[in-house]
């Protein structure tokens, strides 16, 4: 095959990976640049390891085509891929000191020889021990090579799993979340010697995390998921300063999320007062969410825009982080100065700390069908609805049921709810919370709630009849 010469060593075409009939990989298409320091970025159960895995060759994907350096791997076998991993739980041999862990795939390697009827032969001892050294040198452990891994510390052990992976000098390093063993001051010098090694190797390493802090840290490149689906990909410092979406703003660092109104370009409103910003190219009185960082909130500044009432101070070291009350609006300010609760401050915010950004949707909408006489199915249960005078539906018709956010009541009862799901992902919008709810048979709803719930609680649904409005679906 011809020498690779491209920039995208990988390549992820419409992959989607079905686990049960539920998507755990939806549609995704990613291209990744040789050399760069990727990190996949998501909560729980968001498809990170599931593509990780895919490039690995550890698990096929159930539809899409993936590339290496331009060709086809999708079917190949993992050992047929010059791409190395190395797992959470490290999978080092406990029956085989630091240098033979490290020299296992070694021992199995063959390189080109014409002087072989083979054409090829297996490394010799001495070509094994300098590349084993060579490793343990790189990861700081050249004395450790005698030791037994249930002799060394939970970080020496993770740096002995790097080297087994980089000892094959693999073209791509996946790291699944390798860190999350190790105590908060480990990780932190794991973190740099893992940029260390990258730059030092100069491939393309491959991180899954759902630690925005490794990410931003560490990364090159990071992609966020949610449900399966990439949200955005970019530098660490584009997606925080430029989030596409409230679930990429309200998971990358802190911030506050406001539902607002675009009034006209570069001039939104919410907490009912117009703010000039820096945003354009949205529809007049367009429904959005509003990103604002907490520390590029201003506190009695010379020309104040609106006020609030010191809720709480927390000293965070280097600044007070500060609840302020407004309008039943909370906002979190960040401030080298305290502030006695219950005090009245004047605030503002300057036009670039205001970033607009559009909804995801205003409202559900279900696709389903008529199932009886004014009755449609949600989540694989009949619910009635109340037809618009002088409309008529038939059992069978394709329908979209839509359903206002704040029309869903939720129980942590089940029994009480008239389907159930479990909370998948929450966002705070200052006076209310946003929580996304996968439903039994794979489909969400999304519920606006004053209450504060848990991701991967269990939940029951209660939505009235009169707060369900039905249409024809055109395109059935």
């Amino acid at each position: 095959m011809a020498k690779f010469t491209g920039e995208k060593i990988i390549e992820l075409k419409n992959v989607v990976k079905i686990y049960d009939k539920e998507k755990a990989v939806d549609d995704v298409s990613l291209s990744i640049k040789k050399g760069d320091f990727v990190t996949i970025l998501g909560p729980s159960g968001c498809g990170k390891t599931t593509i990780l895995r895919m490039l690995a060759g550890f698990e096929q994907p159930t539809a899409g085509e993936i590339y290496l350096e331009g060709e086809d791997v999708t079917s190949v076998p993992p050992h047929k891929r010059n791409i190395n991993t190395v797992f959470q739980k490290y999978a080092l041999f406990p029956h085989l000191n630091v240098f033979n862990n490290i020299a296992y795939g070694l021992k199995l390697k063959t390189v080109p020889d014409a002087n072989s009827k083979k054409g090829y032969r297996l490394l010799s001892q001495q070509e094994i021990a300098d590349k084993v050294n060579r490793a343990l040198r790189m990861v700081d452990l050249e004395a450790y090579g005698h030791r037994d891994i249930d002799s060394l510390s939970g970080g020496q052990q993770q740096r002995v799993a790097i080297a087994r992976a980089i000892v094959n000098e693999p073209k791509v390093l996946l790291l699944d979340e390798p860190l999350s063993a190790l105590d908060l001051k480990m990780r932190k010098e794991m973190q740099i010697e893992l940029r260390r090694l990258h730059k030092e190797l100069g491939i393309t390493f491959i991180f899954v995390t759902h630690d925005q802090e490794e990410a931003m840290t560490m990364s090159d490149t990071i992609v966020v998921m949610r449900d399966g689906q990439i949200q955005q990909v970019g530098t660490p410092k584009k997606i925080y300063d430029e989030p596409q979406n409230a679930f990429t703003a309200d998971f990358i660092g802190e911030s506050n999320i406001i539902s607002g109104k675009m009034i006209k370009d570069k001039l939104v409103e919410f907490f009912g007062h117009q703010f000039p910003c820096m945003d354009k190219g949205f529809e007049p009185n367009e429904p959005v969410d509003i990103l604002i960082r907490p520390e590029d909130i201003k506190i009695n500044p010379r020309e104040p825009q609106f006020e609030g009432t010191v809720m709480n101070v927390v000293f965070k070291g280097t600044f007070y982080d500060i609840t302020v009350v407004l309008d039943n609006y909370e906002l979190s300010v960040k401030n080298t100065k305290a502030f006695e609760v219950g005090e009245k401050i004047m605030m503002s915010i300057a036009p670039d700390g205001i970033h607009v950004m559009p909804k995801d949707c205003i409202t559900n909408e279900y696709k389903t069908e008529i199932t009886g006489e004014n009755t449609i199915s949600i989540g694989d249960t009949d619910f009635e609805f109340v037809p618009n005078a002088g409309e008529t539906f038939n059992k069978g018709d394709r329908v979209i049921a839509t359903i206002d956010f704040d029309k869903i009541e939720l129980t942590d009862n089940e029994d009480e709810g008239q389907i159930s799901g479990n909370i998948t992902d929450m966002i705070y919008k200052g006076k209310y919370y946003q929580v996304k709810i996968w439903l039994d048979n794979d489909t969400a709803l999304i519920v606006d709630t004053p209450y504060d719930w848990n991701t991967d609680d269990r939940v029951g649904l209660v939505i009235k009849k009169e707060d369900i409005k039905v249409r024809h679906d055109e395109k059935n």
